[in-house]
């Protein structure tokens, strides 16, 4: 079929513009696309930040829509179910699946390199032809996707998919690397460096599991007002504080109990380092770009600190998303408020553009408003 999508061309050429999108194989699902959050992810591919050869490609992997159609074998969805998106459909058989670490699945991550779907193809092209990528094995920043099985999970009925959206991404991510990666425990202090759109999500999965107190560490005042909105209970700002370390250490007691680096750079990476108390251990929660190092003071090892990472969570999206739905649907985690724009399709360059300026949380592009949920953007002007 024919559909419209936003095509990368190369770095800083994208492109909305119709694509042919051939139907699932066996093991995959059609779904309509509803909305689709725009994430730092898409930004470093767009920008060609996360390696060469990622290009032509369809963006987007953080969505929710509605099933249209099966391949064989697919039995946990039928045509009609409303879905969330997740870009590591694990095959759950591969050494890593088989350990428990479904987030490290080896098949979804060489083929979420290679831009493909789990065998290795794609089912997206141009009109002469061309063969092009699935971004992160979602690509949906498009009217319709398809998608390896494991990439869609059911949704509860009453919650609305333009807020769903964000749980393939943005949720599982920042609660799971609350829950999975440091298992935060009531009255353990929590600093969170960085409050964009996953940020806030760690916020909330700190105040959830009873953490105290939470410190929120941006250089954006707009965002430390959001942060402090939502539950933090101290906000530093990095543009007009001078002694940062000094700050963090002071407000959490001689060094945080955990330290989350949502931003990807080396300097905010040594900042969660430095933040933590002797025997604590700083998660790396931000997506750098591929050449990016980090040095750290070897010296301060002897005090027992620990540094490691967390993809996608580090956890399991059969498993997490729906109890992370669950929380939203009753009301306990607010989606809806880390939402700071929404638009249609054709605004991906602008919401990207926003993403580079380090402007809002999230932009929900709305594929679909009527199954979406969401009011309708308003019209756009040509200029």
């Amino acid at each position: 079929m024919r559909i419209r999508a936003a095509v990368l061309h190369e770095p800083g050429r994208i492109a909305v513009e119709e694509v042919e999108l051939d139907p699932p194989k066996s093991g995959e699902v059609l779904v309509r696309v509803s909305a689709a959050g725009v994430c730092h992810s898409d930004l470093h591919l767009a920008n060609g930040a996360l390696g060469e050869g990622r290009w032509p490609m369809v963006l987007g992997h953080e969505g929710a829509g509605v099933v249209e159609e099966v391949g064989e074998g697919v039995t946990h969805v039928v045509p009609g179910d409303r879905v969330a998106l997740c870009f590591v459909p694990s095959c759950r058989e591969c050494r890593a699946c088989r350990a428990g670490r479904l987030n490290l699945c080896e098949p979804a991550g060489t083929n979420g390199v290679r831009g493909t779907l789990m065998d290795g193809t794609s089912r997206l092209r141009r009109a002469d032809g061309t063969v092009l990528q699935h971004g992160l094995m979602t690509a949906c920043f498009a009217e319709r996707a398809v998608v390896s099985a494991g990439g869609v999970v059911p949704l509860p009925p009453d919650l609305p998919l333009w807020q769903a959206a964000l749980l393939g991404c943005g949720v599982m991510t920042g609660f799971g690397a609350v829950r999975n990666v440091a298992r935060v425990r009531p009255g353990e202090s929590v600093v969170v460096i960085g409050a964009g759109g996953v940020g806030l999500q760690v916020l909330a999965a700190a105040k959830l599991a009873g953490a105290a107190p939470i410190v929120v560490v941006d250089r954006d005042a707009a965002k430390l007002e959001r942060a402090r909105g939502r539950g933090a209970d101290h906000v530093v700002d990095t543009s007009t504080e001078e002694r940062v370390v000094r700050t963090l250490r002071t407000l959490t007691d001689g060094g945080a109990d955990h330290a989350f680096e949502v931003v990807g750079v080396p300097e905010t990476i040594l900042l969660a380092w430095k933040a933590i108390r002797p025997g604590a251990t700083a998660v790396v929660v931000g997506l750098a770009e591929k050449g990016v190092d980090v040095g750290l003071p070897a010296i301060e090892f002897l005090s027992d600190k620990g540094i490691r990472g967390s993809y996608f969570g580090s956890g399991d999206s059969a498993r997490d998303l729906p109890e992370l739905a669950e929380l939203a649907r009753s009301g306990r985690l607010d989606l809806a408020g880390v939402v700071t724009h929404v638009d249609t399709l054709d605004g991906v360059g602008e919401a990207l553009d926003r993403l580079r300026r380090g402007e809002g949380a999230r932009t929900i592009l709305l594929l679909d408003p009527a199954s979406a949920g969401a009011p309708t953007p308003k019209p756009r002007r040509d200029p």
